[in-house]
């Protein structure tokens, strides 16, 4: 079994501890995205247009026998109205609110794609590929000690990212924050974000004042964990940071 070392919020070694069986599951990239296709599609919210979109006008049709297009247009004058090929008319097959976007996936998937992209987040290669940055003589998933989930300012997360050498990976996706282009920017999608460090601890109530406001950074309870977390956009190999209490939590799971 793969060992990882334990590092204090100094940024030293403190001992070596064996990782748990579920982290050298296979990766199976194919499993975690279908995972995380289907984590997205249950998340998804039915949308429909009005049902009067379109139709809010007085029309009718002049007939046949005119030279012009037998189309429904305005009572006072000739523009074209209401038909799907006009301007501001109705749209001929608009989704429907009935719709289900929903998806099902084996339980026994859905745990393997959680297996394999936990697994993914200990091979170096991988979370590189991702584009983190790190510093190479740490080990693979960064295991810290319990002083960890006491931190509460994000003075003192700051300070233990940077002994850590893991702080260069916040600067990465605070920079690279920009205006998404499109009409996404008007409803609620302004900002694109890169993702950053996964921070897995027992209780997320300090973790979250300390490293909520960090760019990228989230932070989640192993209960909790899933294929999209672990995986965003369905590519794994995040890089994970957890503390030791967290690592338990983990051992404890069948695989």
């Amino acid at each position: 079994m793969a060992k990882v070392n334990v590092y204090s919020i100094k940024g030293k070694k403190k001992k070596s501890v064996e990782l748990p069986p579920v982290f050298s599951t296979e990766v199976r990239i194919d499993i975690i995205r279908k995972a995380v296709n289907t984590i997205r599609a249950n998340r998804r919210q039915a949308y429909a247009p009005s049902l009067n979109a379109g139709m809010r006008h007085a029309v009718s049709t002049w007939g046949k026998g005119r030279g012009v297009a037998r189309v429904q247009r305005l009572k006072d004058g000739r523009t074209a109205a209401e038909s799907p090929n006009n301007v501001g008319g109705r749209r001929a097959h608009p989704p429907r609110a009935e719709r289900v976007w929903k998806e099902k996936l084996n339980r026994k998937e859905m745990r393997l794609a959680r297996y394999s992209a936990l697994s993914a987040s200990a091979i170096s290669d991988m979370v590189k590929n991702r584009g983190h940055r790190f510093s190479d003589k740490l080990t693979l998933p960064v295991v810290v000690e319990d002083k960890l989930e006491k931190i509460t300012s994000t003075r003192e997360a700051v300070e233990v990212l940077q002994n850590l050498g893991l702080y260069e990976d916040v600067e990465r996706a605070r920079d690279r924050k920009h205006i998404r282009a499109g009409r996404g920017k008007m409803r609620g999608r302004r900002y694109k974000r890169a993702k950053s460090i996964l921070i897995l601890v027992s209780d997320r109530k300090n973790a979250l004042k300390a490293f909520g406001n960090l760019e990228g950074v989230d932070i989640a309870v192993p209960s909790k964990l899933n294929a999209e977390i672990l995986a965003p956009g369905g590519d794994p190999g995040r890089l994970l940071m957890m503390s030791q209490k967290a690592l338990e939590e983990i051992k404890e799971w069948s695989t």
